[in-house]
């Protein structure tokens, strides 16, 4: 029969439980060993192990090749000519993997039948049993010709996967060439006899199963089908798009050698020393760290821990475990190679010592041969040490981008009731801070496997050189570790402390940050400073405590091995164990390499309970409740004739609660019809078009919705970007369909007034852009998605009378006419046009039909009509009484006064969009790139650091701390090199006793040293780092508000967190380390220079190599850390920009566009960060290289000069530390201008151009200033920056104190920008403002805004309490507050909450209406109670009986006040004592209403009459939808 082994591996795959068989071959071994008397020591018991592993795996396949055959036997044909097809129809390449393994079996078989020859002629072995050793070799032929067939086969068994039998074996075989190395190494030692041909041939042995090893634990074959016929397309498009990628990603593409010694990075250091790069510059990352392909490998691991625990919460552990599985044990196995190497060099240098003690007596050969064990060490040491610390970075980066991707997608997806319970800043600090600390114990999780490994090699060394002294050494080691254990559990209680702190900042300072505008114009901004501030204090006591445990810790950590060796060599001496030169050197370097899983252990228990918190916060935070999906129910639209259906609908915000937010609703809507939607405030408008949209949980009731829809929000939602890019919102540009919806929504204009026009860009928050422009683009990018279904919330209420119109005709009635519509509005003239009201009250539907059938029943909607109707009179009335034409005016006239009015009143300046100085001559963009530093970081950056803290008084101290700690670490390594003997035979120089107290003199005086300093650099480190938060905290909230215009709050954010956070824990010690390792490597140098000058004639031409290295590596470095820090900041805006928008980007069905765009994000911030450790690791590799060539140089140096040339004891003690100091200082230094980079950005914010003064001593108004209230501008003039034509003309009026003045004009027109000029947002250019004879330039900011009161347009709510949003600087009593809610009427809805005053306002005031939002304002107007009023479309927001109640309260309130009106309602300015009329910056017309309405052509007159016609033939609306329709 023939032998088919890939029937045989297609079965092995199938069961791989069959190897369990081999648990039995190692009882016959554990028994053989038994009888037979072997040792683990000898190696014939070894040899026996290697026979026993070789015949159970060829034994297991053996009995698999039998079973195989007997199975298949009936189906052999058929299987055999499926295979044939198969072999015709599938393409194999074969890849490195697969033909590395074939080369190494080859290489194995073919070197173990040379051995095998070797034997039969008589070579001699480790055992003297003969006949073993040949069936030993015998079997090992046999084992590796049977696997090259098994691997040659693979590619005729379809499988992808190595086979786990081949996998066991080729580990097994590593395990066993490592023991025979090592066997090799300890006869050579021992017989002092130089390697002989079979040792040559086991170290080539193992260099092959070490790659094979590599192949073994990947698990992959290296070989790739692909369909020839089907696929064959689909791949190569795959390979084409993944070639593009490789091209771009060096890592990616990198060869062994490439990967192991970073070589890959070459390009990118050959442009970075050239230039500064830039972001394109980067190279991307690998498909494999890309923030997509981990976003779905983490889904695809938690859906299938859904699946296997069939919980609708699968376990986030269970998934990260899965996740980094593999990678995670690869790491593992490289960081507990490197700590069973590092430990190499202490075993030997004993041996070392010894040999050179007596040269004469031993061959130079056996000196060279230790030297080259310890050379070997240390390059399996450095190599190990970077591949596992780039691969814990790696892995980290991959666990970040894969929990980010998901906080993220989760923000997008939460319920109400999760939203208001996780704030944004609460969110964004899981993204960042959370995620990090789970990052952090990635890096960590290594350590568990390197402590037990360092420990019992310690052990191990000092057992061999000490005797029972090393139970002591044991002893005293457990003691430290036992003594850290608390120290770690106070500092995770203040680390917890400090996170806590700083949450609380963060989340303050976002608000404040969000919220500046209203701050300033309130004059609340210095005392939100002191909040900051205080909070910030909080977070220094904390931080100022862990440093304090810190600098204890420091003590500790390097009094340690003193403690250790005191008690060990102690020990020895009342033991009577003879201590040597060499075994006290070897014991020191022991206790040296203690420190590392010493204090490791502390901070590994540290990490473990940090990310445990952490990833309590994520997951719980993953499982937070998501909007419900099955909320709302969509039909085909061809199924059904309704858009929209809802029966017997009950939603509620808040599914606990006992009154539902909307009930009783039943609502079906036809295909075309518009529904209006209108209610007093908080009567549940909103609410109703969130049951539409699913936002609201759904108690019961069914919503059906047949079609796509769009939404605009009442609160306008628009990204930062470009005009064209709101509108457009993901979609194709269609130049004749965009063209035509920017007609229909009123913005052509708004696009000739930009500077750029569609294309200038918006600042965050739209923050350059009136309301009403904000208004028209989410509208204008609503109707551009040409929707089936379109929910409009309140869209007319920023916009005026006549743009309302033009809206409400061009867009509903016009461009929308056919698709169904529904719209919730406050003016009632937009009412009688829709097919269908709804008037809401209390939560429910009170009145559903048309305006005609509503105003019969007479059940509440005439007050809301009654309301309007009362405005209107009030306009007629004044019109009336004035001498105004009685012609009758018609429809086409109005329009072409319309017409004249916008050509009139359109301004070349746009008062709001003028914002920041930069916009026009930087290509329409308000928000620039993020500025960073070029070139090196420059010197006045260092001295500012060094000097912030009492001139750097205290540096000097620090230093000095250093050198008698270095000088006293010396004594106590000489004093106890030079005393103890060379040999147990030799005298010592002195009393054991003597010497051993002067050592712990000398080491007790070296540690408190380490005390001093550590407590220094903790005092200075964070006095240093309070003054420069102080000073940053200070110039941001002290700069205009062009800076905020034009600086994303993301990126102050990210100074204010993580640079912040950089400076307050790591950058006194990275500076500091600069300092000591350079006084560390000169103490070095100093002590060689008497006993081993030689040395220095490679140490000179190697340190400048290295110093060659730190340049080459360091602008390349340094620009990946700017890169890093600044495409950080992109990742948090739009993540909190999202957050604010998942409302809408839900209803557009949006969420992959915007998931995709954060995917983006994430790669784009992986890209310098991941080249950033790369590099980092590429220039270790090279030091580290370096130094071991100091090293090898050294100890041959040793090893071949004449005795009594060199002193042996001092120079194995310094000469081998030599190479590391080098390595360090360069790192050091590198490490340390990479942090560095932090400060620098600091500065940068701590040097913004400031205001004016908030007080002025000489220039301070009187107390009861303004008294009367009477403002007058002269030849006013305003631009918003040199380069840039004034926005305000010479503006020259006066407003009477005691008087109303009521301000209009359209867009553009200065309305707003003169607000700004009164409050001193934006400072004349020239002429003046008086304010009762007194020039408020000369006064101080806030004497000036804090005597001013403004209701905004956007109202402002912060989170907290109601009390604490009405009277924030607790001014008032609770009566006054009471007495303030009542008139602004919001008394009720307040008492009716459980905790009153104290009830909860959430981030933005999200938990009230925008109507209640805007009282809330006005009730804080009330409080102040002003000379001077502003009201900036102040009633907006809310219906028309509300509007006139607070005209009414205002009138009453404000009556012997000076009252500034900006409005879109005219009946809101008509009982005016004052009209100003703007256009163009100018002042076009300014008296009373009455005599503006005398002349017919003024443009107040044509206002008046606009509205008028316009509410009195709301009804003609109605005839022309209908008119439209048959059209």
């Amino acid at each position: 029969m023939k032998f088919d082994i890939s029937l045989l591996i297609f079965f092995l795959e199938k069961s791989p439980s069959k190897i369990s068989c081999l648990i039995a071959d190692f009882e016959f071994l554990q028994y053989l060993a038994l009888k037979e008397g072997l040792q683990l020591s000898s190696p014939c018991f070894w040899e026996e192990f290697s026979i026993v592993i070789q015949i159970g795996f060829i034994g297991s396949l053996f009995i698999h090749f039998i079973w195989n055959t007997l199975c298949t036997s009936c189906t052999q044909r058929s299987k055999t000519a499926d295979r044939g097809a198969q072999k015709y129809s599938v393409n194999v390449n074969l890849g490195i993997s697969y033909k590395a393994n074939i080369t190494c079996s080859t290489f194995l078989a073919a070197n173990h039948f040379i051995l095998f020859l070797m034997l039969l002629n008589r070579i001699e072995t480790l055992c003297m049993n003969r006949t073993s050793a040949l069936v030993e070799e015998t079997l090992q032929v046999t084992s590796w010709i049977i696997t090259l067939i098994a691997v040659s086969n693979l590619r005729n068994s379809g499988s992808s996967k190595l086979p786990w039998i081949l996998r066991a074996w080729l580990m097994c075989s590593f395990l066993l060439s490592v023991i025979r190395i090592a066997f090799d190494t300890h006869y050579i030692f021992i017989d002092h006899r130089p390697p002989a041909v079979r040792d040559c041939a086991d170290i080539l042995s193992f260099l092959a199963t070490s790659y094979l090893l590599g192949i073994s634990i990947r698990g992959i074959t290296g070989i790739v089908f692909s369909d020839n016929d089907i696929t064959q397309p689909l791949v190569s498009n795959t390979a084409e798009k993944h070639a593009e990628i490789k091209r771009n990603c060096p890592y990616g593409n990198a060869t062994l050698f490439q990967l192991l010694t970073f070589s890959w990075l070459n390009p990118l250091f050959a442009v970075g020393i050239t230039k500064s790069l830039d972001q394109n510059e980067v190279p991307d990352v690998d498909i494999k760290d890309s923030a997509a392909y981990l976003s779905r490998s983490f889904d695809d691991y938690l859906n299938c821990v859904r699946e296997k625990d069939g919980n609708a919460n699968p376990s986030i552990y269970k998934a990260i475990f899965l996740f980094i599985r593999k990678k995670a044990a690869i790491n593992a196995l490289f960081a507990v190679t490197s700590a069973a190497a590092s430990y190499v060099g202490p075993y030997l240098i004993d041996d070392l010592v010894k040999f050179l003690s007596g040269k004469k007596n031993q061959s130079i050969e056996s000196g060279y041969l230790l030297a080259l064990a310890f050379l070997s060490a240390k390059m399996v040491e450095v190599i190990a040490q970077r591949q596992w610390i780039f691969g814990a970075r790696q892995l980290g980066l991959r666990m970040r981008a894969a929990l980010i991707s998901h906080i993220y997608r989760k923000g997008l997806h939460l319920s109400s009731q999760s939203r208001q319970s996780h704030t944004s800043g609460e969110i964004i600090n899981y993204m960042s801070v959370d995620v990090q600390r789970i990052s952090d114990f990635i890096w960590y999780m290594n350590t568990m496997w390197m402590l037990p490994v360092q420990i019992s090699l310690a052990i191990f060394i000092l057992s061999k050189n000490l005797g029972l002294g090393a139970l002591a050494g044991l002893a005293a080691t457990l003691l430290v570790m036992a003594c850290n254990i608390p120290i770690t559990r106070i500092q995770k209680t203040f680390q917890s402390k400090i996170m806590e702190a700083k949450d609380n900042r963060m989340k303050a300072t976002s608000e404040v940050l969000r919220n500046m505008k209203t701050l300033k114009l309130q004059a609340w901004d210095i005392q939100y400073l002191h909040k900051l501030e205080s909070l910030r204090k909080i977070e220094y006591n904390w931080l100022w405590k862990s440093l304090r445990l810190s600098a204890i810790s420091a003590f500790i950590f390097w009094g340690c091995p003193t403690f250790i060796s005191v008690v060990t060599f102690g020990a020895c001496i009342w033991l009577g164990i003879p201590l040597t030169a060499g075994s006290v050197l070897s014991a020191l370097a022991t206790f040296q390499m203690l420190q590392d899983p010493i204090f490791n252990l502390p901070d590994l228990l540290s990490v473990i309970a940090q990310s445990k918190v952490s990833m309590d916060r994520v997951a719980s935070y993953l499982q937070k409740d998501e909007i419900q999906s099955d909320a709302v129910m969509f039909v085909p639209k061809d199924c059904s004739e309704f858009d929209i259906e809802i029966e017997n609908g009950i939603f509620s915000w808040d599914p606990e609660s006992t009154r539902p937010t909307v009930e009783r609703i039943n609502l079906t809507v036809k295909r075309g019809m518009k529904v209006a939607i209108c209610g007093t405030v908080g009567s549940g408008k909103s609410s109703l078009l969130s049951c539409i949209l699913g936002e609201i949980p759904k108690l019961s009731g069914v919503v059906k919705l047949s079609g796509t829809k769009a939404y605009v929000p009442q609160s306008p939602w628009i990204m930062t970007g470009n005009v064209r890019d709101n509108i457009l919102f993901g979609n194709h540009y269609d130049s004749a369909k965009y063209d035509t919806t920017v007609e229909a929504c009123a913005l052509k204009k708004d696009f000739e007034l930009f500077s750029c026009g569609d294309l200038t860009e918006i600042g965050e928050r739209g923050i350059n852009m009136s309301g009403g422009q904000k208004q028209r683009i989410q509208i204008a990018r609503a109707v551009y998605q040409d929707a089936d279904i379109y929910l409009l919330d309140d869209p007319f209420s920023a916009v005026d009378a006549h743009t309302g119109t033009q809206l409400f005709e061009e867009c509903l009635l016009g461009i929308l006419r056919n698709k169904t519509i529904i719209y919730v509005t406050h003016q009632v003239e937009f009412l009688p046009a829709a097919d269908l009201i709804l008037v809401m009250q209390n939560g429910r539907v009170a009145q559903a039909g048309k305006f005609e059938e509503l105003l019969k029943q007479n059940i509440g909607f005439e007050v809301l009509v009654g309301a309007h109707n009362e405005a209107l009179e009030s306009v007629l009335t004044v019109e009336n009484t004035s001498r105004i034409s009685q012609t009758p005016i018609s429809d086409s006239e109005a329009d072409s006064d319309a017409t004249t009015n916008i050509e009139l009143l359109n301004s070349k300046q746009d008062s709001k969009h003028n914002l920041s100085p930069e916009i026009s001559n930087k290509g329409g963009r308000l928000t620039q790139d993020e500025e960073r530093e070029k070139g090196s970081i420059g010197r006045d950056v260092y001295l500012a650091y060094l000097t912030a803290v009492r001139g750097g008084l205290l540096v000097p101290f620090i230093i000095l701390a250093q050198l008698l700690f270095q000088l006293l670490q010396i004594g106590s390594n000489i004093w106890m090199a030079w005393a103890s003997p060379l040999s147990t035979g030799s005298e010592p120089e002195m009393g054991m006793s003597y010497l051993f107290l002067v050592y712990i003199l000398l080491s007790v005086g070296s540690s408190l040293c380490v005390l001093v300093r550590a407590t220094l650099i903790a005092v200075v480190g964070i006095l240093t780092s309070q003054k420069f938060f102080t000073s940053m905290l200070h110039s941001v909230l002290r700069a205009p508000m062009s800076f905020f215009d034009s600086t994303p709050t993301g990126r102050i954010l990210n100074r204010t967190s993580t640079d912040q956070s950089v400076m307050d824990m790591e950058i006194a010690n990275k500076v500091g380390w600069c300092a000591f390792s350079i006084i560390r490597i000169l103490g070095t140098i100093g002590v060689m220079s008497q006993c081993a000058w030689q040395v220095f004639a490679i140490f000179v031409p190697v340190t400048a190599v290295c110093v060659w290295y730190q340049r080459y590596y360091t602008p390349t470095a340094r620009e990946l850390a700017r890169l890093d820090g600044i495409q950080r900041a992109p990742i948090l805006h739009h993540f909190a920009e999202s957050l604010s928008g998942a409302a809408t980007i839900r209803a557009f069905d949006h969420e992959c566009r915007f998931i995709n765009t954060n995917l983006g994000l994430i790669d784009n911030h992986s890209r310098p960060w991941f080249h950033s450790v790369s590099a980092m690791e590429w220039l270790s590799f090279r030091l580290n290289l370096l130094s071991n060539f100091v090293f090898a140089f050294s100890l041959i140096l040793l090893v071949s000069l004449p005795e009594g040339v060199i002193n042996p004891r001092l120079a194995v003690t310094y000469g081998l530390s030599l190479n590391v100091q080098q390595a360090s200082v360069i790192w050091n230094i590198c490490n340390a201008e990479n942090k560095m980079i932090s400060v620098e950005r600091i500065l940068q914010y701590s040097k913004i151009k400031s205001e004016a003064s908030l007080v002025i001593d000489e220039n301070r108004p009187p107390n009861n200033w303004p008294e009367c209230g009477r403002i007058c501008f002269q030849n006013l003039q305003i631009r918003y920056a040199e380069h840039l034509p004034s926005v305000l003309k010479n503006i020259t009026c006066t407003f009477p104190g005691r008087k109303k003045v009521g301000v209009v004009g359209r867009t553009g027109s200065g309305k707003s920008t003169l607000i700004q000029a009164i409050f001193r947002i934006v400072e004349p250019r020239e002429g003046s403002i008086t304010i009762d004879n007194v020039d408020i330039c000369k006064i101080g900011l806030h004497d000036l805004r804090s005597k001013l009161s403004i209701i905004p347009q956007d109202p402002t709510l912060f989170e907290g309490t109601v009390r604490g949003n009405l009277d924030p600087l607790e001014q008032y009593s609770d009566g006054e507050i009471w007495k303030a809610l009542d008139k602004c009427q919001l008394g009720d809805v307040v008492r009716a909450k459980e905790e009153k005053l104290n009830s909860a306002v959430v981030e933005n005031g999200e938990n009230w209406s925008m109507g209640q939002r805007q009282l809330f304002c006005l009730g804080r107007a009330l409080l102040k109670k002003s000379s001077v009023l502003v009201l900036d479309e102040a009633t907006a927001s809310v219906d028309s009986a509300t509007d006139g109640v607070i005209q009414k309260i205002i009138s009453q309130e404000f009556n012997d006040r000076t009252v500034i009106t900006i409005a879109h309602r005219v009946h809101t300015v008509i009982d005016s004592d004052f009209v100003l009329v703007l256009s163009e910056g100018r002042v076009v017309e300014y008296d009373t209403p009455a005599r503006l309405l005398e002349r017919e052509n003024s443009f107040f007159s044509k206002l008046i009459r606009e509205y008028s016609l316009r509410s009195h033939s709301y009804n003609n609306l109605n005839h022309l939808q209908h008119a439209n329709g048959v059209s």
